[in-house]
């Protein structure tokens, strides 16, 4: 790894008082996930259909009990503990640096490392909720429905479906959720990229809203916006975030 990038991020860090971090599935890949588009990632495992397909609004429908034998297997983060760039954006939170985190991620690591300011642009599958009296549970039960005989999670008070609260293919973002990020990233001095591919929209074009002074691009592969970027970094984020002082 190149040190003089670490010195370069660390001196941008030190310098700047509103840091937002916008992250995607790179981000939690160093926690043991998988992501979506690298050679080992979701959509390139053998399935009975593209997960893209799976995790589509039509499909949860159409194939309910499809939909949760992928969900359970492939989406929820049973185990999972959040990694050093995780750690390090708490940090940097609770020191009064870094105003919000926006994440694509829906595995909910950045609350369980101690972030408090999080914009989950695609929900979380840590929040479930009835489809009939919009009672709201935890991951637990959608675990357990896999015992059940229809291997179905349905409500405890009233037998309703239960559905993730997580945004699938085919259904639109949360616009609070959408304008609390978009007001996040307006408002900041340095907008930290990680862990990201940026095509996946309407979520990329978020960063669109950033005006501050430095934006930095820390991720393993190469990006859209990498020529438009302060400082590139093309290693594991978590390595990178490690080796960062917070002041």
């Amino acid at each position: 790894m190149d040190i003089s990038n670490i010195t370069i991020l660390q001196n941008i860090i030190d310098k700047s008082k509103k840091i937002v971090f916008f992250g995607g599935a790179g981000v939690s890949t160093e926690s043991g996930l998988p992501d979506f588009r690298s050679v080992d990632g979701l959509y390139n495992q053998e399935w009975k259909y593209p997960p893209e397909t799976i995790i589509s609004h039509s499909f949860y429908y159409k194939d309910t009990k499809e939909f949760y034998r992928f969900y359970r297997a492939k989406l929820l983060p049973v185990g999972i503990e959040p990694n050093p760039a995780h750690y390090k954006l708490a940090e940097l939170e609770k020191a009064g640096k870094l105003l919000a985190v926006v994440t694509q991620n829906i595995d909910g690591l950045h609350q369980k490392a101690g972030s408090k300011n999080v914009f989950e642009l695609h929900g979380s599958t840590l929040r479930n909720y009835c489809l009939d009296c919009h009672a709201f549970y935890n991951e637990t039960i959608i675990l357990e429905s896999e015992n059940a005989p229809d291997t179905l999670p349905h409500c405890p008070k009233c037998g309703g479906l239960i559905k993730p609260d997580v945004v699938l293919y085919e259904e639109g973002l949360d616009q609070d959720v959408i304008s609390g990020a978009v007001n996040a990233i307006s408002q900041a001095d340095t907008l930290i990229i990680g862990g990201t591919s940026l095509t996946v929209y309407p979520a990329a074009g978020l960063i669109n809203y950033f005006h501050g002074d430095k934006l930095v691009l820390l991720n393993k592969s190469v990006t859209p916006q990498d020529n438009m970027a302060d400082l590139v970094i093309h290693e594991p984020i978590g390595q990178v975030l490690s080796q960062i002082k917070v002041n």
